[in-house]
């Protein structure tokens, strides 16, 4: 069978400004509950990548209300002692910020779960490439069985509503969306599977299921986020944007030219499958440099700014308003180039 409906991604649409009534984007609420006690005033998770989330990365994103998710490629007792100093700063700050600890569904994952738990994660969130999948739903029967029902989890990625739903039905309270659309995922490229990343919010927003959808993989910037979450998602999980600043764990370059990078890989790549692995199998990831962004903080607040003025453009004051007032139109590949900063691509020079 052929389907031939279209799909769209997040350079392919824009949002139509609204009318506003908002005098300050300060009254803007963009805050999103994903239950169970997961609350996150920043509506953002870092990626559970081992060049993007550990324990620096973590108590970055809850001083500024978002929310990071520690990953699993180390020892259960390595991510357990991450998890602990996080939930000591926490303590020492006096916040309510959240972390999320990632997990697999084969070998060691019920034991990991049960360290990252004892250490004070908040959430689990099972972390496969197909989210889809008879190993994912048995996973969580089993952290369910172990665990109960007021724990948060966090599974995927799927990229279709029947994904969403089953997740839903087998027990998830988030489901994270998108397959193939990460900056330094392949794929799409190797297996040929996958859906845009904006059709894919789309598509799972649209489920009648008590779960909340994650918007993981291909955002580039602000613009793309409020994309996001005015399609149908309670939240975004981002990587790219967080990699190469000073928090993320990749290891540091300082090039003879002066010019400082640092580490940012796919956890599906040669390189980090032979790390945790000690071989490699299907290559769906690739492993790059990126120039050091400076801190994660600055990065973050930016972003903060970016969703903030487009609830505005859109008159709402809310994750609610946004999903009510929201108007996308598809763009030509000659608006796509108006949108950019296209004097860039002739004779100015960027200061």
């Amino acid at each position: 069978m052929i389907n031939k409906s279209q799909c769209l991604s997040y350079d392919d649409v824009l949002l139509v400004p609204q009318y506003s009534d908002i005098r300050s984007r300060e009254e803007i609420d963009i805050s999103s509950d994903l239950g169970k006690g997961i609350s996150l005033r920043l509506p953002v998770l870092s990626s559970p990548m081992d060049t993007v989330t550990a324990a620096a990365m973590a108590n970055c994103m809850n001083e500024l209300g978002g929310a990071g998710v520690i990953h699993r490629y180390c020892t259960v007792e390595e991510q357990a002692e991450l998890i602990l100093s996080v939930r000591t700063r926490r303590l020492e700050l006096m916040n309510d910020s959240t972390i999320g600890a990632a997990i697999g569904v084969t070998g060691d994952f019920m034991e990991r779960a049960a360290a990252v738990h004892a250490a004070g994660a908040d959430f689990f969130c099972i972390d496969v490439a197909h989210g889809h999948h008879i190993l994912v739903r048995e996973a969580i029967a089993a952290i369910r069985g172990a665990f109960g029902d007021s724990k948060h989890i966090m599974a995927g990625n799927v990229a279709t509503l029947e994904g969403v739903n089953d997740l839903a039905d087998w027990g998830a309270d988030s489901a994270r969306c998108n397959i193939g659309g990460g900056s330094i995922c392949s794929t799409r490229i190797q297996t040929g599977h996958g859906l845009p990343g904006l059709d894919t919010i789309f598509r799972c927003a649209q489920t009648d299921r008590d779960i909340q959808i994650i918007a993981d993989g291909g955002i580039k910037n602000s613009g793309d986020i409020v994309k996001a979450l005015a399609a149908g998602a309670d939240a975004v999980m981002i990587g790219s944007l967080l990699s190469g600043t000073s928090e993320s764990p990749g290891e540091f370059y300082r090039e003879t030219d002066g010019s400082h990078w640092k580490s940012y890989r796919g956890m599906a790549s040669k390189e980090a499958q032979i790390d945790w692995r000690g071989k490699y199998s299907s290559l769906e990831g690739v492993a790059a440099r990126v120039p050091h962004k400076g801190s994660a903080t600055k990065v973050l607040k930016e972003l903060e700014r970016g969703i903030r003025s487009g609830f505005s453009y859109s008159g709402a004051r809310n994750l609610q308003e946004l999903w009510a007032k929201s108007e996308f139109v598809q763009q030509t590949n000659a608006g796509q180039t108006e949108s950019k900063t296209h004097i860039l691509t002739t004779a100015a020079k960027a200061i």
